[in-house]
């Protein structure tokens, strides 16, 4: 294993700290998308509440926008000088709705050279290198736009060392993305599924870490989805069946109502889990070691590029 890619240079793992591998801090989604409150567009709040997170303990962010959302990969350097926080940006694309437009009409060859040079020499003309690889699927199914994507995506893992940080809508799709994945030979261990805490259905998240992936549970404090207690039932179970270090915990922040900077009257924003979440878990009597393999060393593991 090497060094883990921010949006200011290569850090050594130990550098990480404790570490959300699932947030957006910039983000402007396609004029299809009405809803003004997924566009998160304020560098002076990204710093403000990454100022707040620095407060709780957080020293590094995977920021997962990518291009077809918005990726702004200049304004994630400078939030990061900014604040202090390690960023890391992504390469790849979103589900369906979002990339078909831009990959429809490429070659897999294409999207997965595209993927490499994001990683290996910069993004556009910003110099900034992503240091994950996103991929996504839609509601229950894979469509051909995801499958090309997903299939690029494997080259650029196997070539550059990159872990591989998917989408999964609403949490469905999981074992059929690994099944992608891994048949392109990418180890399950270089494969983190997000937005599985959407459901628990026991099943299904033993099902994938069973075969060695990583889950990202990452909707923590959206109880309309799903209330946190079980959410801490979860974590604590996958550590008492021997799954704590293929765990990872973040909040997928993608709107400004979540952000208490700007200033709309409230939100979690990105102190919940180190203030809330995380003491709720010490309270059901998670030790200490298992804590810091959920925010530090699981993060520092997955997010290292295989030599």
């Amino acid at each position: 294993m090497g060094t883990i890619m921010t949006v200011r240079g290569p850090i050594q793992p130990e550098q990480l700290g404790v570490c959300y591998p699932h947030e957006h801090l910039l983000t402007r989604p396609p004029a299809s998308v009405t809803d003004p409150d997924l566009t998160i567009d304020s560098e002076d709040a990204a710093v403000q509440e990454l100022g707040y997170f620095r407060m709780a303990g957080g020293q590094s962010i995977v920021e997962m926008t990518p291009p077809d959302y918005g990726r702004n990969p200049e304004g994630l350097k400078r939030i990061s000088e900014r604040s202090g926080v390690h960023i890391i940006s992504t390469t790849g694309w979103l589900k369906d709705a979002y990339c078909r437009p831009f990959v429809e009409s490429r070659s897999e060859d294409d999207l997965a050279e595209e993927m490499i040079r994001d990683l290996m020499q910069g993004i556009g003309q910003s110099g900034v290198r992503a240091g994950v690889i996103k991929i996504a699927t839609s509601l229950n199914k894979i469509t051909p736009a995801e499958e090309k994507v997903a299939h690029a995506a494997t080259r650029a893992a196997r070539e550059t060392g990159a872990p591989i940080i998917t989408h999964t809508e609403a949490g469905t799709m999981a074992n059929e993305q690994l099944d992608l994945l891994t048949s392109d030979g990418v180890k399950p261990d270089r494969i983190c599924l997000s937005h599985l805490d959407r459901h628990t259905n026991w099943e299904v998240h033993y099902g994938v870490v069973s075969r060695g992936a990583n889950l990202i549970y990452d909707q923590i404090s959206k109880e309309k989805y799903v209330p946190d207690a079980q959410r801490v039932a979860l974590v604590k179970r996958m550590v008492q069946e021997g799954f704590g270090g293929q765990i990872m915990l973040a909040g997928d922040f993608s709107r400004k109502s979540y952000w208490p900077s700007y200033g709309m009257g409230g939100g979690p924003g990105l102190t919940y889990i180190l203030w809330r979440f995380v003491p709720w878990l010490r309270a059901e009597g998670l030790s200490e070691e298992a804590i810091e393999g959920l925010l530090v060393r699981n993060p520092a593991r997955c997010l290292q590029w295989a030599d």
